[in-house]
This record gives C-alpha cells, structure tokens and sequence, in this order.
C-alpha cells in the first residue's frame, strides 16, 4: 500500500485525491490544506459577496462526509519545508509525514504591494472565506470602497461589490482595465463600460500609502486622496511555493513540471495554480492559474502517482470575463509575436471589438470584447493550431469570418469537431 500526499485542498487537490482514490482503492491518501474550512473554491467567493451563494455554495463537495467516506484523511496544516531525499514533508503542526507520491498543489496567494499602511484595520485581500466576510461586514450599501487593481480577478471582485451597492473607486497601474488580458482598445473599451454602470476608474495611477482611521485615506500617485470605508487589494497572486525554497525542487515562475505533471524529482508532481506546466502547443512551460486547468492537470498527476501513464495535451490560455455585463475574452498569444500580422475590427458604438493576431496561416491568439458568438472558433483555431491558408487573407479583410474559416479549414485537415459550428446556436 502507498501514500500518496496531497498539498492543497483545492480544485486540484480534491480532484486528485479523488482520481488517486478512484484507481487505487487500497492506497492512503492524506490531503493537507491551511485553511480551517472545507474543501471550496477561491473562484466562488465573488459570488458570495455579491449575494448569489451562501458559504455552503462556495464549498467544492457538498455531501457530509464526503472525503472520510473516500478514506481520504483531511489535515489542517502548513507545509513548511519538503525533504525529498527522506521522501517527507515538515508541517506547521511540528508533525513530519512521510509519502510514496507527493503532489504540490498549494495555488497561489495575494501579491501584497509594498504600500505604506497596508495591514490598516479595514485594509484587505479578497482571497479566502474569512476575507470574504470580513469585506461584507463592511461593503454595506453607499459603503465607499476603493479597490487597487482591475485586472481579470479585480473585476469580478468589483462585480460583487458593485452588487452590493458600494460606492466604489478603482485604481490600476496600468493604462487600462484588465492590461494582462486585453489590448489598449479593449481594455479601454472596458473602463468605458464601467464608468457609464456609476464605478470611478483611475488608471496610469497606484496607491502610495494608506492613512489609517475612520474613515481610511489612500494617496494616490495623481496627487489626490481617496476616502474609504473599505479598501480592496487586488494586484495580483504570486505561487505558493515559498516552502520549496531550499529543496532539490526545480522552481522558475512555478513549480516546473514535465507532460507528466511530475517535477524534477521523481515521484513528486505539481498540479493548479503553482504549477509551471509545459504546453504543447507553444512549446514552453506556462503558470496558468485558471480552474480548467487546475482540473486537468489534476487528473493527469493523480494517474501518474498511481503508476499509469498519462500526459497533458496543453495549457488551457483562454480567459472569458463578464464585466457588468460585458463579455471580453482573450485566447492564446494576444499580444502577437515579431514578425507576425494582426487583424482588427471596432465598433464602438455597439461595444464591440475583435482583435486577431497570426504567426505566418495560424491564429496564435486573439481578444474579444461583445462578440460572443465567435468564442468556439476562436478556441479552436488557437488551440488547434489549424492552417488557415487563404483564409487567412479573408480574415485579414475581415475578422467576422471566423466561422467560415474554421469550418472550411478544420475540416480540410481532418482536426474538425464541431466546436465552433455557431449554426447549432
């Protein structure tokens, strides 16, 4: 009988835990997270604050006793240093715990900014549950909020604070909303939205320091101050793999995996938001830290800590947001790539942008502000890597043609699966 380790009790832990469970019934499997919570979805938080879900909605599975009835023995602890050599893992708790197979998949944790003022009372991360409630304790209506940050996870938070009826103000660094998901067009187009829904947006600004008391004041790089009853930090998350530090675990941005999902070290694997995974499709390892993700690469460790074979066929680069209404989405290499060409269509008066960016006859990445119907095909032109030949062309002339594009060109190199067949709509 082996034991299998899991750090984490996210996505990918539960999903893996419960995989390992499924193939190998006699193994032990122990599955730690730091949280003193079940089992829930860091993605479901939003929502909770927002008013939709209550706490029980947030939680990954739902029945009682769900994991004890797996045999899947669930710890509150912190891993605090791995010993590969010993094949063991030194916990908060003081307690070592040894494995046969050992998957990291700790996620990530806020970028706190280095801000002058930032641990003040009423000065929080919308991260964990006890986030959450400590933010809808204060977020009442006609609350002043101010939110750092509007990237991709900015502005769902914002979503939820804006249902809740706060009188919110967002600032960002950058020169537009959402600047690591969208181009300058579509990310402007986003601010505009926003703005015309009663939300302040400043951007090309960063808080400088945060004045404690009743209510906080945050000064802002422009020169001016903002009051707040509340304020949000949301500049990002960073891996949670500070523990492997000084181990023999190979890290760059993430932990690095092979197609294996397995590490450096052998019998030791990653999984979900602190894994660096090596893509297919652009040939180079990518931390992706959406939920889609974290699922797949679950499943594919868990199989191979049970000693079958299985690979990852890619990482998923797709982001699909719903900012107050507005879709946007972005797939693949966005931003484009030296030497390559770029197709683009506005039509601002019915908030509708598509941008499509070509390495020679591939679509390689693409952004996509109100036009929905176009999201199959663009996933599977990007994914698929399909050679568009003269459709290319089309597309250069105009961007609507997606549909035709893909259907004629998929098709003619047999990678066809219907998934952009916008007809069946």
């Amino acid at each position: 009988m082996r034991h299998h380790v899991i750090l984490g009790c996210g996505p990918a832990g539960v999903i893996a835990a419960e995989t390992i469970r499924q193939h190998a019934p006699a193994d032990a499997i122990t599955m730690i997270g730091d949280e003193p919570e079940a089992p829930y979805s860091r993605m479901a938080i939003p929502y909770l604050i927002a008013g939709h879900i209550n706490e029980g909605g947030t939680h990954l599975r739902h029945e009682a006793g769900h994991f004890s009835g797996l045999n899947i023995k669930v710890k509150q602890a912190t891993a605090k240093s791995i010993d590969t050599a010993a094949r063991s893992v030194a916990l908060s708790t003081g307690e070592t715990i040894t494995f046969d197979t050992l998957l990291i998949a700790t996620g990530s944790r806020p970028a706190s900014p280095p801000i002058p003022g930032i641990n003040a009372a009423g000065v929080h991360t919308c991260w964990t549950l006890d986030d959450a409630r400590k933010i809808m304790a204060l977020a009442q209506p006609g609350a002043r909020v101010l939110q750092m940050g509007a990237g991709f996870i900015g502005c769902i938070i914002m979503e939820a604070l804006a249902a809740r009826k706060t009188q919110l103000t967002v600032v960002e660094m950058g020169d537009r909303m959402v600047p690591r998901m969208m181009g300058e067009t579509a990310g402007t187009m986003i601010k505009d939205w926003c703005e015309g829904k009663g939300i302040r947006v400043i951007t090309n600004t960063r808080v400088e320091a945060i004045e404690s008391g009743t209510p906080l004041s945050a000064r802002l790089s422009n020169g001016t101050h903002v009051s707040a009853d509340l304020i949000i930090s949301a500049t990002g998350v960073k891996p949670a793999i500070a523990f492997l530090e000084n181990s023999n675990v190979k890290c760059l941005r993430g932990v690095l995996t092979d197609e294996h999902m397995q590490t450096s070290v052998p019998g030791i694997y990653a999984a979900g938001d602190c894994a660096e995974a090596f893509d297919r499709i652009t040939e180079t390892t990518i931390v992706s830290a959406i939920q889609p993700n974290a699922a797949d690469q679950a499943r594919v460790a868990a199989l191979n800590m049970v000693g079958q074979q299985a690979f990852l066929p890619r990482v998923t680069q797709i982001n699909v947001l719903d900012t107050l209404g507005m879709i946007s989405t972005s797939f693949g290499n966005w931003q484009g790539v030296p030497g390559g060409q770029h197709a683009e269509l506005t039509d601002a008066a019915s908030g509708r942008h598509l941008s499509l960016q070509f390495k020679d006859d591939v679509l390689i990445g693409c952004n996509s502000v109100g036009w929905t119907e176009h999201v199959g095909v663009m996933r599977g032109l990007v994914e698929g890597k399909v050679h568009l030949g003269a459709w290319k062309d089309v597309l250069l002339e105009d961007p609507t043609q997606l549909v035709p594009a893909y259907i004629a060109s998929a098709q003619s190199q047999g990678s066809w699966n219907g998934a952009g067949d916008e007809r069946r709509r």
